[in-house]
């Protein structure tokens, strides 16, 4: 076991089995010392997390489903590190999507769900430039997608 899944365990956090695609698409590209994992959804052991921001969801539901996507990304990442997350050397990059009502600006504490959870899970590795953005819709209804670039070794 990773020094980074020994610390997961320690938060009471086991990663999945990595998602597969819904559409025609591939989980992660990895170019170099790079990997891009594409958008993970919202999805926890009961399945999917579906609501919108400021209408029938609160901040604190909507940071939940934040941490459940980056529980999602680091289990795409220990894929394309062939099992061996101790690979990772820094988050780089996460662009995070709040399915929300027009009206609705708290996309950056929705997001804080998966950047702190990061951190936490992966200390000073896990600190990452970020965006947060509202969107009218996401897939199946989910309430947050998120995207990551990682630098690995």
């Amino acid at each position: 076991m990773s020094k980074i899944e020994t610390t997961l365990t320690d938060m009471g956090i086991t990663l999945p089995d990595a998602p597969a695609p819904a559409a025609n698409y591939v989980p992660f590209v990895v170019t170099g010392n790079q990997v891009w994992v594409s958008g993970q959804i919202s999805q926890g052991p009961d399945g999917l997390m579906i609501g919108k921001l400021g209408d029938d969801i609160d901040v604190n539901t909507g940071a939940a489903a934040a941490q459940a996507c980056a529980i999602s990304l680091l289990a795409q990442l220990k894929n394309a590190c062939d099992g061996d997350l101790d690979r990772l050397v820094r988050v780089i990059k996460l662009v995070g999507m709040v399915n929300c009502t027009p009206d609705f600006t708290d996309q950056p504490k929705v997001i804080n769900g998966a950047s702190d959870f990061l951190v936490a899970a992966l200390g000073d590795k896990g600190r990452h430039a970020r965006s947060a953005v509202g969107v009218a819709s996401l897939p199946m209804g989910v309430m947050v997608e998120i995207e990551a670039v990682f630098e690995i070794a």
